[in-house]
């Protein structure tokens, strides 16, 4: 089973999720971890090759980048609240630029 690496202020977003959408993404990460998919995911190639996004549909929409292609970790890369139906412009170059940042730890 792979660890889980927070890039940059990743952990402290997801804990800042209501407690059943917490939840939810725990488990989806730990399918993860595992090898397996998550129940709910699309590719994000705007962010950087392997990057999946988990959708959490529990209060509200919510969304956790991450990249499980590197052999010591999920590197989670952002999660945050989808508020509108296309990702903001902002959350893609945040989570591509800790991606190139996870280049040097992979």
């Amino acid at each position: 089973m792979k660890s889980l690496a927070f890039v940059g202020s990743s952990r402290d977003d997801l804990r800042a999720f209501p407690a059943e959408a917490k939840r939810a993404a725990g488990f989806e990460l730990g399918f993860v971890q595992r090898g397996l998919e998550p129940s709910d995911w699309k590719p994000i190639n705007a962010v950087g090759p392997g990057v999946r996004e988990i959708r959490i549909h529990v209060s509200g929409e919510w969304r956790v980048l991450y990249v499980a292609k590197f052999a010591k970790a999920v590197y989670v890369l952002h999660a945050f609240q989808k508020k509108t139906q296309k990702t903001r412009k902002e959350d893609i170059i945040l989570a591509r630029d800790r991606y190139r940042q996870i280049g040097e730890r992979a």
